[in-house]
């Protein structure tokens, strides 16, 4: 029976315990997406907090896929320098560390000539807010994702994780309410799969075959004609087919309302923690490389028994580590009260205040 604290694997990577940290945009990063010594202290914080695996926040693959200001970049290969220094800070303190490949598609913030691109056109009040990707413009972007997982394994990355969640730009391709192409990337899911799955495939080019290379998908979208389970485990097949190492399981948009995918007010009950259990069993049925689930943990029990009865087989969490980044050592200590997270969100509007990302509901305390 799988333990929360025993070593772990995927591929060959080796982790000491089932603990992720699963992305978290920080906002500490320079303007240009440069590692600083702000972004290494917090990332030292977390390792010291005794999480096995450090996932980092979307890192953005080209100029135009950037998300928000501060948000960490590997789009050229002078920012290798800085990440090698981050990932040795982490490896210092004895967790793993992964590079999430990320580009924010339709949701870019359009900074200096750049406006944001995505599958479709969306035109609102007579003027274009997103342009439909053109083929040769969806090649540039495959071939961005490659050479940024080069760099990651330059910068001593132990892995890197394609960001196809949350209504970025992969996963915008992957669901039908943001796709509304009619050529080879829209249409049927093995259509709006093809950009992911060709992203993957030049990753694994540019990485080889031992390095581990993992995915972020939305279990569903929670969206009338979005992405629906069945369509993600037919999206994981397909990557699997073709050698992906593991999947983390999320879900929901930017524009799924309360199933939003950092739900407010779910630390009222131990019920309304494991948001994406149902689809976790679901694709376990299906699929067979190691999955990571996040969303709502906050109880060591709870993540105790998702991984003793296979739901999954590592645990992820975010807003929990903001708040308490010592949390993984506490309960590894013996004292496995729950999370001091509230689940309130206000984390969020701290993204862009001086200090940069904090529980601001701990600061009211």
């Amino acid at each position: 029976m799988p333990k929360l604290f025993e070593l772990n694997r995927i591929s060959e990577m080796k982790i000491k315990n089932r603990f992720v940290r699963s992305a978290t945009y920080e906002a500490f990063a320079d303007l240009d997406g440069r590692v600083n010594d702000r972004l290494k202290k917090y990332m030292e914080t977390l390792a010291i907090g005794g999480v096995g695996m450090i996932i980092t926040s979307h890192a953005y693959v080209a100029k135009e896929g950037q998300a928000g200001p501060g948000q960490l970049g590997i789009y050229d290969d002078e920012m290798i320098e800085g990440l090698s220094q981050l990932t040795k800070t982490i490896h210092k303190n004895g967790s793993v560390v992964v590079a999430q490949l990320a580009h924010a598609g339709k949701r870019g913030i359009g900074k200096g000539t750049f406006s944001p691109i995505g599958p479709s056109d969306l035109i609102e009040e007579g003027k274009k807010k997103i342009t439909a990707m053109t083929e040769k413009q969806i090649q540039n972007t495959i071939q961005a994702f490659g050479d940024a997982a080069r760099r990651a394994v330059r910068s001593g990355f132990d892995g890197v994780q394609i960001h196809a969640a949350h209504s970025y730009l992969l996963s915008q391709f992957l669901s039908p309410y943001y796709n509304l192409r009619t050529d080879k990337f829209g249409g049927t899911i093995e259509n709006r799969s093809r950009f992911l799955v060709q992203v993957y495939e030049e990753v694994r080019k540019q990485v080889g075959d031992s390095f581990p290379v993992m995915v972020k998908i939305n279990s569903e979208d929670f969206l009338e004609g979005g992405l629906t389970v069945e369509e993600m485990i037919l999206t994981c097949r397909l990557l699997e087919e073709r050698g992906i190492d593991a999947v983390e399981l999320s879900g929901g948009t930017m524009d799924s309302g309360r199933f939003f995918f950092s739900r407010p007010g779910t630390a009222k009950s131990p019920e309304l923690e494991v948001y994406y259990r149902d689809a976790a069993r679901k694709f376990k049925e299906h699929i067979k490389i190691p999955l990571i689930l996040v969303g709502g943990f906050l109880s060591y029990d709870i993540a105790c028994e998702t991984i003793e009865s296979g739901v999954a087989d590592m645990v992820a969490f975010s807003r929990p580590l903001i708040r308490e980044p010592g949390l993984i050592n506490r309960w590894e200590k013996g004292d496995r009260q729950k999370a001091t997270c509230i689940s309130c969100n206000k984390c969020f509007a701290t993204l862009f205040k001086k200090g940069g990302l904090n529980c601001a509901a701990e600061k009211k305390e």
